[in-house]
């Protein structure tokens, strides 16, 4: 396994990291799901993502049970919050802290930042990260970041709203992929400034749950080293089985720092595919946006734009 520094916090994790939403589909049992991160931490992996949302709370759950057992001293544990309201926030970080029996989480990341609003809502003196500050000094939390799919705009939109609010953050995610680089590309547009400040770069989305391989342009090793190439900290695998499991630690194994003619002919294999977002769906529809399909995890609007539109 390789380890990388995680921006400027100081910390080493793991190149690739276990993705949380797989351990519990539907395909994956319980005993398979325990199996899978355990075993990955026994191999080397480190980073263990996952949200408040995925599989109603059951992927938290599960890896909660799997960090038992001296597991959890192992890893560098991250989650997400939907909450955009202080209230909402507080209530889902220590929902997630209770299905992860943990004291505290090292990463919490503002999940789904998809709209050009919710940046304000996030940094509102009622908003969700007045709750992730709360929590940081009560030992809740060490680390705050945010993710988002849908446009590298809304991302820099973030990292404004942030600067503005006087607030620099640890981690961002993003999809980091082969057909991201033709089409609103979170790697032309959001990785360098990262870069320039120094935030841990979280790539997602490698393979986009196979819709990516359908294109038959590229290998599923082939996107794990471009994302690999990329300045990230850690890409995120989706691992529902012990064979995709194998093949992340695969690509790290036979990974190899690729030039700039390597990766342009890598990417010269996608450039028609990619060229309409076609398979990049979280960018071009609203088939990945949980939180559009559940307005109420977000919490209420705050309670000045209420008054504004009271008054």
């Amino acid at each position: 396994m390789l380890y990388r520094e995680l921006g400027s916090t100081g910390e080493r994790v793991s190149a690739i990291g276990l993705g949380g939403w797989h351990i519990a589909l539907k395909n994956v049992d319980e005993e398979l799901g325990i199996r899978i991160v355990r075993t990955a931490i026994d191999r080397g992996i480190t980073f263990m993502d996952n949200s408040w949302d995925y599989n109603g709370g059951v992927s938290e759950t599960r890896m909660g049970k799997a960090l038992q057992g001296g597991y959890r001293d192992k890893v560098f544990l991250m989650t997400k919050i939907d909450g955009r309201s202080k209230q909402e926030a507080t209530k889902q970080i220590d929902e997630s802290l209770k299905r992860l029996q943990v004291d505290c989480i090292d990463l919490v990341q503002h999940h789904e930042i998809l709209r050009f609003e919710d940046p304000h809502r996030v940094f509102d003196e009622e908003g969700s990260n007045a709750a992730f500050i709360e929590a940081r000094q009560a030992g809740k939390l060490r680390y705050i970041g945010f993710t988002g799919h849908k446009d590298p705009q809304i991302h820099l939109h973030m990292l404004q709203v942030a600067a503005e609010n006087g607030f620099k953050f640890d981690t961002a995610q993003m999809p980091l992929n082969v057909m991201d680089a033709h089409y609103r590309s979170f790697a032309k547009l959001v990785v360098p400034e990262l870069v320039k400040q120094n935030i841990g770069i979280l790539g997602m989305k490698t393979m986009a749950n196979g819709i990516l391989l359908r294109s038959n342009t590229v290998t599923p090793i082939e996107c794990l080293h471009y994302a690999l190439n990329l300045p990230t900290s850690v890409v995120i695998a989706g691992i529902d089985s012990m064979e995709i499991l194998d093949q992340a630690f695969e690509a790290v194994q036979t990974f190899q720092p690729m030039d700039e003619q390597q990766e342009q002919l890598l990417l010269a294999k996608t450039a028609e595919a990619a060229s309409r977002g076609e398979y990049e769906p979280f960018k071009t529809s609203s088939i990945f946006d949980s939180t559009a399909q559940n307005p109420d995890w977000l919490g209420k609007e705050p309670e000045r734009i209420q008054q504004l539109m009271s008054a």
